[in-house]
């Protein structure tokens, strides 16, 4: 926050303060201290309300909007596990399955606690999903 300030970064200044005040007020409201993946899970959640917000200015036709939401999420971005590659979530796809010995789709909950457990904040859990129901499908 302090580089941002110094460098005068309104936006990524902005950002900043959001984010602090959202972990802040999760912490508070729910009376604990947020671990990493407690952060981790208020940076995505900041950054799916910014994508949801870019949708809704884009049908607006409001292009400023669109651009300060974006570089807004980029500044999130920053804060976010390096996400994983279209191989390693194959790799952990595989893994759970060979571990369960998942043979159908009865499988699939457990396939996905397995895998969730490993990707969690590092890749769209709902994308792996579909790739593991298509593995167990097929």
């Amino acid at each position: 926050m302090q580089a941002a300030l110094r460098a005068g970064d309104q936006t990524g200044l902005g950002a900043i303060r959001m984010l602090r005040a959202a972990i802040q007020r999760r912490e508070v409201d729910q009376r604990i201290e947020l671990d990493d993946a407690g952060v981790v899970a208020v940076v995505q959640k900041l950054v799916k309300q910014s994508q949801d917000a870019i949708a809704q200015f884009e049908a607006g036709n409001r292009p400023d909007l669109v651009a300060s939401e974006q570089a807004g999420i980029d500044v999130l971005k920053r804060y976010l596990p390096s996400p994983l590659s279209e191989g390693e979530i194959g790799r952990l796809i595989d893994a759970a399955i060979a571990e369960i010995g998942a043979t159908s789709m009865r499988d699939m909950g457990r396939v996905v606690s397995a895998v969730k457990s490993q990707a969690e904040g590092r890749a769209d859990m709902r994308l792996v999903s579909e790739k593991i129901k298509t593995r167990l499908q097929g």
